[in-house]
């Protein structure tokens, strides 16, 4: 039976010390100063081998299993994947693994992931909350398991998190079209009590009531978009009030709201004004390209890490929870010219 290779056989192979091998293989070596060129000794002979560290034997030694859990309502949605990328690549940087999970904005689902992965013990959590999971996040919390909600919270409830600036960007953003000439705006967004969702909606009413305009709104269920969007945003366009402009919630609501007046042959911007809140790769492709609210993801992900990272570093140490609010901006194309 071959013999299992240990640390110590791969330090004695190499002529370093185990401790040397053991900050390598746990990714600190950055941190204490080691060189690349070590480094890379290191793991190319480890691989080499074909070396398998004893991940239950190491986490019961350290009390960590070195994965965070990272669960957000899509992980196929642009934003969703975006931050999914740079939050991987930031936890790996540390020694981390990351596990997903999408929770389709759907509380028991996402109570059902949150309990898997907890019995897994995962050393965090990352979490875009659903509605009706307050019970949840205060069981974690009371557990003084490492979390950090983002894209959305919970008010009542006290926890780190990193969200955009969801109401000052979408008041920008109305306010540009208003500049351009658009009065009838009207917003497309999702029949949510969801922070974000609540805060987008904040902004654009108390914009269009600064500058004495009557809003107009349009709420889709998320459950029904697949089906209804369409349909309801077909009949938003059919109704007296002539719409020049329409500010969609999500980029997946733009997309849905693009098909439409494509089918309606309606032009962008010659007939109406787009802006989408959160961008989207296909937004560049479009003739003419759209508009977007763009969050800034790699900022987002580097303050979701570092204030996961600092709870997880530092268990036992109780301190005040940081909210952290980050500006959206607009990454301005060509689906909103002067009105004409």
């Amino acid at each position: 039976m071959k013999k299992k290779v240990s640390i110590k056989d791969i330090a004695a192979h190499l002529n370093i010390s185990i401790t040397t091998v053991s900050l390598i293989l746990n990714g600190k070596s950055k941190e204490v100063g080691l060189s690349d060129i070590l480094n890379e000794k290191v793991l190319k002979y480890t691989k080499e081998i074909g070396y398998k560290p004893n991940l239950l034997a190491k986490s019961l030694r350290t009390g960590k299993t070195k994965i965070i859990c990272l669960l957000v309502e899509n992980i196929a949605d642009p934003f969703f994947s975006s931050i999914a990328g740079f939050v991987e690549e930031l936890a790996t940087q540390r020694g981390y693994k990351i596990i997903y999970g999408s929770t389709k904005n759907d509380p028991a689902k996402t109570s059902e992931l949150i309990s898997l992965f907890k019995d897994r013990h995962v050393d965090g959590f990352i979490i875009a909350p659903t509605e009706e999971l307050e019970a949840d996040i205060n069981n974690l919390l009371s557990e003084h398991v490492p979390l950090v909600l983002f894209d959305r919270y919970y008010p009542a409830i006290d926890t780190d998190q990193v969200v955009v600036d969801n109401f000052d960007s979408t008041y920008k953003a109305i306010q540009m079209l208003i500049a351009q000439g658009y009065k009838n705006i009207a917003f497309v967004t999702l029949e949510s009590d969801q922070s974000q969702m609540h805060d987008r909606l904040g902004g654009y009413l108390k914009v269009m009531e600064v500058h004495g305009l009557t809003p107009c709104v349009q709420k889709i269920a998320y459950e029904s978009v697949e089906q209804d969007a369409c349909t309801l945003i077909k009949q938003l366009l059919s109704t007296d009030i002539p719409v020049d402009a329409l500010f969609f919630g999500t980029n997946y609501l733009t997309l849905k709201g693009l098909e439409v007046l494509k089918d309606l042959d309606i032009a962008v911007p010659r007939d109406i004004g787009v802006i989408s809140f959160d961008d989207h790769e296909v937004f560049k492709l479009f003739t003419p390209g759209i508009t977007a609210v763009v969050q800034p993801v790699a900022l987002m992900s580097e303050k979701i890490v570092e204030l996961l990272l600092e709870q997880i570093d530092h268990k036992a140490d109780v301190r005040q929870k940081k909210k952290i609010v980050v500006p959206g901006f607009l990454n301005v194309r060509n689906s909103t010219g002067q009105k004409k």
